[in-house]
């Protein structure tokens, strides 16, 4: 299942004491450094995690790197953390069910990796700060504090928004919509031919249309408004609209959506779009690996598509996906974990994930795609698009508030007829004055 953006809302619980040592230790009966890393097994594989270490540790014959990796990371080093024993290197992003990332941003367990984008990438005369592309750092996905302090390296970025055949589009003679009255007469046309407008995986899946419909509608101040939990912001003139237009495109939903909506049966929703039974479903560019194996329509091609416009030549926002790496506050070696978080901005490490299809964020290296990525990343050539990267603010935790499964999960409950617009508003209005107030 796809890494950072599953965003399915689960409470954050505190990890509890941050004292101890990590889980590698310190390599004294080898006279090596043993380097502990943790990283979640997700769309790209691990394979790519193997090799980079194996390039590390021939260039650092003092380090001893131990790699521990899974599909459900969290699940196996969280009681090992509540215990005081830590990795000094993990490769996990925010938005995962267990929110392991989150809890220990919002109890400030995370080292201050500012440092790392100042030092020179090991084996190289640039500093990691001058190769990464403008403007994937000092946001509140890098910088969760809204301060000048990055704690969370990007380690991967993809863009995310409708995943859809292009060959099925090419076949009917459709134009993907530009603007909104264009979709819903699409959907309108589709149905006529048994094919549903909209479906997600999971409802956690709905943050890269949310995030980006938040900003078409309202400008980057009003998304930044809503991330931060401005007072009254759901009550706007600007959250009912986009409320409308998302009830509105649920209606399309198809009705096998809420029923594989979960982490069991999400590729079977995923499957409707190469079955050709749903156009359009929120996604991102691992969708090509996660699928690569499944049946398809004759024709079948990969696209990715903005969300339309809110209104007519309307400025449009592609939420952007950041994977992260960090380093526990907890981590016992630190110096070597910063070392190793520097070195994966080498053109050596870049080259290999690259191989995975894990893009990083460095400048020039789109150039190099070719396939179904170099089609995906095409998207932010189009100058009236724009990446948009971020997320909620972090805030003391607030029990039973979770926003993020208020905004996401909540379409569950619509589609089904569970709640109803206004209902969901409310909810959204009253969870966001509550973060507000614990923000303060």
């Amino acid at each position: 299942m796809r890494r950072s953006l599953v965003l399915a809302g689960a409470a954050v619980t505190v990890l509890g004491l941050l004292t101890g040592c990590s889980a590698g230790g310190d390599g004294a009966d080898s006279g090596k450094t043993t380097l502990s890393v943790a990283a979640l097994e997700g769309g790209y594989g691990r394979d790519m995690y193997t090799q980079v270490i194996q390039a590390y540790e021939a260039a650092h014959p003092d380090v001893d790197v131990q790699l521990q990796i899974s599909k459900s990371i969290e699940d196996e080093i969280t009681p090992n953390m509540k215990a005081g024993r830590y990795p000094d290197v993990v490769v996990l992003g925010q938005g995962r069910k267990a929110a392991l990332t989150e809890t220990l941003v919002k109890d400030k367990a995370l080292e201050d990796l500012t440092p790392v984008l100042q030092a020179n990438v090991p084996g190289e005369s640039q500093t990691v700060s001058a190769k990464l592309i403008d403007g994937i750092v000092g946001n509140l996905n890098t910088n969760p504090y809204g301060d000048d302090k990055t704690y969370l390296m990007p380690m991967y970025y993809a863009p995310t928004g409708l995943v859809y055949n292009k060959g099925l589009f090419e076949e009917k003679g459709w134009e993907v919509p530009a603007t909104w009255d264009e979709m819903w007469a699409l959907g309108d046309k589709a149905k006529k031919d048994g094919i549903a407008l909209f479906t997600y995986p999971t409802a956690g899946y709905l943050d890269s249309f949310f995030f980006a419909l938040l900003a078409d509608v309202g400008g980057e101040q009003f998304y930044n408004d809503v991330m931060t939990y401005k007072q009254g912001v759901w009550q706007t003139p600007q959250a009912k609209q986009v409320l409308d237009i998302a009830t509105k495109l649920l209606s399309y939903a198809a009705p096998t959506t809420v029923g594989y909506a979960n982490e069991q049966d999400f590729t079977k929703n995923q499957q409707s779009i190469l079955d050709n039974k749903a156009l359009f479903m929120p996604n991102g560019t691992w969708i090509v690996g996660e699928m690569a194996d499944a049946p398809r329509e004759d024709g079948f091609a990969w696209g990715l598509t903005p969300l339309p416009a809110a209104g007519e030549g309307g400025k449009r926002y592609i939420t952007t996906s950041v994977e992260s790496v960090w380093v526990p506050g907890a981590a016992k070696n630190k110096d070597a974990a910063k070392d190793f978080v520097a070195y994966l901005y080498s053109d050596a490490a870049a080259k290999i994930f690259a191989q995975s299809n894990a893009i990083q964020p460095i400048k020039g290296i789109v150039d190099s795609l070719s396939g179904e990525n170099a089609e995906f990343y095409k998207v932010y050539e189009d100058p009236s698009v724009t990446a948009l990267v971020g997320g909620f603010a972090s805030t003391a935790p607030v029990p039973g508030v979770d926003i993020k499964a208020t905004l996401f999960d909540t379409a569950n409950s619509v589609i089904s007829g569970d709640k109803t617009q206004d209902q969901w508003q409310s909810a959204l209005n009253d969870a966001s004055e509550k973060l507000r107030q614990a923000g303060s």
